[in-house]
């Protein structure tokens, strides 16, 4: 027979709670937030076909092309609600076909706008029938070394990963592959191929940065363009 005692300590006094509202989790309504205004980026080169639709058929259908073709993923996110979409100049590069798959699993064909080389940007637009969610773009040069920064893409095609780290050192100026960069982060938030392109968020869901390549031979160690030195090329071009 259990003693009054011991049964006070088996007693369930509080009732459990799912761990997505615990207060500490304060990562999930930053990315239930942003998630619908990042999207997955695919290039095709097929050069023995023109038949688009039938490229973005396998898109949505996670099909293999019937043709032969060179896919490549990259990620991005949309900063206004006409289609403009961000992302990096090495994700589309030269390529004839840039589809662009929302969240809520629609793809549509993307045309290029800009795309500077060097500073490895470039801005895509789709005319989509459907509601888009833009990120809000952030002031990087607000942002502090140790604060807590997301990152959201299709590392490898896995679209919708987040990942989560802390800006690991500011201002850094670069020069990899002929690409100057300039104001980067320097991040431990896990960027994987894929992840180019996507958005940098810090914990009020504002877009603080362009994710922009890793160091192979390292462990977590990810850059990423800061927003305020793209935004003047955004207006500039999309605004005008």
């Amino acid at each position: 027979m259990k003693s009054k005692k011991w049964s006070q300590y088996t007693r369930v006094k509080y009732p459990v709670s799912s761990s997505s509202l615990h207060p500490f989790n304060f990562f999930v309504p930053i990315v239930e937030r942003v998630q619908e205004g990042v999207v997955s980026i695919v290039t095709e080169d097929a050069p023995h076909t023109k038949d688009v639709d039938s490229l973005i058929r396998s898109l949505i259908n996670e099909e293999e092309p019937s043709t032969p073709t060179e896919r490549s993923f990259g990620s991005g996110f949309i900063f206004h609600h006409k289609g403009y979409i961000l992302t990096s100049e090495h994700v589309i590069g030269k390529s004839k076909n840039i589809f662009v798959k929302l969240f809520n699993g629609r793809v549509f064909e993307a045309k290029r706008i800009l795309a500077d080389r060097v500073r490895d940007y470039a801005v895509i637009k789709i005319d989509a029938d459907c509601r888009l969610y833009p990120l809000a773009l952030g002031h990087s040069s607000h942002t502090k070394v140790g604060e807590w920064v997301i990152s959201v893409g299709s590392p490898l095609g896995l679209e919708n990963s987040v990942t989560a780290g802390i800006i690991s050192a500011k201002n850094r100026r670069l020069q990899v592959a002929k690409r100057l960069y300039e104001e980067i982060f320097q991040t431990d938030a896990a960027i994987n191929p894929g992840n180019s392109g996507g958005p940098l968020i810090n914990l009020n869901g504002e877009v603080i940065g362009l994710n922009a390549f890793i160091i192979q031979s390292s462990q977590c160690l990810g850059f990423a363009i800061g927003i305020d030195a793209l935004k003047l090329q955004l207006d500039q071009y999309v605004f005008k």
